[in-house]
């Protein structure tokens, strides 16, 4: 007699996850189908992609069962990561801008008195 030392999840979880994921596929198929534009197009995007990969990492690669401190090994160096990357992009727009309002051809020209 053998024993199974994993854990055997039921086959439903598995099901429902597959229709979400279709459901939101097809949610993310729709953003194209009405031709959405700009920061809406965008963020439903990202946001169909978000909870796509969440569910596909909680529950096909077993991370809901895993231990907190796993997840956390997991979740928290691409969101420290994607914070970082933000606040350099704020940061390049500010010095962008900066470089715009300081060293345009019209300044210039006022400074050195054109």
């Amino acid at each position: 007699m053998t024993t199974r030392t994993g854990q055997q999840h039921p086959l439903g979880i598995y099901l429902k996850i597959w229709l979400l994921l279709f459901v939101l596929s097809t949610a993310s198929y729709m953003v194209d189908y009405y031709h959405l534009q700009g920061y809406l197009r965008w963020t439903l995007i990202l946001i169909f992609m978000v909870l796509k990969a969440g569910l596909i990492i909680a529950v096909f690669m077993h991370m809901a069962w895993e231990r907190l401190a796993f997840v956390y090994a997991i979740v928290v160096p691409p969101a420290l990561l994607a914070t970082f990357i933000g606040i350099g992009a704020l940061e390049a727009n500010y010095t962008h801008l900066t470089r715009l309002l300081f060293f345009s051809p019209e300044q210039t020209a006022i400074v050195h008195g054109h």
